[in-house]
């Protein structure tokens, strides 16, 4: 007790020394890191906009902190696929040989094609807007793909599918340009193309696969954006601090999560992420160019989002033959293997 009492004005001054927005992030991080644990989703399309609604740094300090903490966390995520042999390396490289190369050209193209007039942080908000919405449309679809999976019971797995270069090198371009401009899109808009392309891969050579491949990519957006933009040390250690933990603790109570309801809340997430990020920039979705916002307009869109898709995601089970409600949920069916050839 006397030991605890006299370490007592230390830890009150320590705790008296962090920073707000330190705070701010780390709880953010740990939130989203749940999430993350939960889904199985990348963190970058959550956590960059969360930061920015908190007002913890202008949009390109975001960007670079969120690319240099996920250059962390994947890295050893990557690492624990590759000891089991999941990635498919060769499609993996493909990937990397599109990602690569743009995601480090993604920040010096819009410095060059940003006039020094314009705001570059509200030019980030309208790319990072763009990509919020997009990449909630390919996460729909990515569900979709996988409500049919799971209405089908068992899919042939492959563990070494037929290569297609060029659509896969493509792939990883639009991959690279997105996540090197907004960091986001290396675990959404990579992951369902991936589905299109390679239906037949096995889910957890899909998974790895996308783990390996997003390494070198956001280790060559991270560095880009460095070099740009400099690094925030004071947001990139809390989001590490925040999100390791959270991640844990997602993985470990997923099992007892409906994990359908927290992936169609993504969605909603998403969408209403971006649409408030365009209309704080200066293109405004809902007016005529004026500068005002409207954040009404964006709750209702929300709330009709909530309310209708329960709706539209029963109509869509029944069309693939399953009960417009309940079980099975996506995810719970489990991709057969590959039959081995006979001896």
């Amino acid at each position: 007790m006397h030991v605890m009492a006299a370490h007592l004005p230390v830890l009150a001054a320590g705790w008296a020394g962090v920073d707000g927005s330190e705070l701010k992030t780390a709880v953010a991080a740990f939130v989203v890191g749940i999430v993350v644990g939960i889904t199985g989703m990348g963190g970058g399309a959550l956590m960059t906009p969360a930061l920015i609604f908190l007002g913890v740094g202008n949009a390109s300090a975001v960007v670079t902190a969120d690319l240099a903490a996920s250059a962390v966390s994947r890295t050893t995520g990557a690492a624990v696929h590759y000891r089991h042999g999941a990635p498919n390396l060769r499609l993996a490289a493909w990937l990397i040989a599109g990602s690569v190369p743009m995601a480090f050209l993604g920040p010096r193209l819009l410095d060059w094609f940003v006039p020094p007039s314009d705001n570059l942080d509200e030019v980030l908000k309208v790319c990072i807007g763009v990509a919020l919405l997009f990449a909630a449309t390919t996460y729909a679809i990515r569900l979709y793909i996988q409500l049919r999976q799971t209405a089908a019971g068992t899919r042939p797995a492959e563990a070494d599918p037929v290569i297609r270069p060029i659509p896969t090198l493509l792939v990883g371009m639009l991959g690279g340009l997105l996540v090197g401009i907004t960091s986001v899109g290396a675990g959404s808009v990579i992951m369902i193309a991936m589905l299109i392309l390679y239906p037949t891969l096995s889910a957890v050579g899909l998974v790895g696969t996308d783990l390996v491949q997003a390494v070198p990519l956001v280790i060559a957006a991270a560095a880009s954006n460095i070099l740009t933009h400099g690094l925030a040390w004071a947001i990139v250690i809390p989001l590490v601090i925040g999100s390791v933990p959270g991640t844990f603790l997602g993985a470990r109570i997923a099992p007892r999560v409906p994990t359908s309801l927290v992936r169609r809340g993504i969605v909603v997430v998403l969408v209403m992420s971006g649409l408030t990020l365009l209309d704080q920039s200066q293109w405004n979705p809902f007016s005529d160019g004026g500068s005002h916002s409207h954040p009404i307009a964006i709750v209702v869109i929300g709330a009709a989002l909530v309310g209708l898709l329960p709706v539209g995601w029963g109509l869509l089970r029944r069309t693939v033959g399953l009960p417009m409600f309940g079980k099975p949920a996506v995810g719970t069916s489990r991709p057969a293997q590959a039959t081995p050839p006979p001896a």
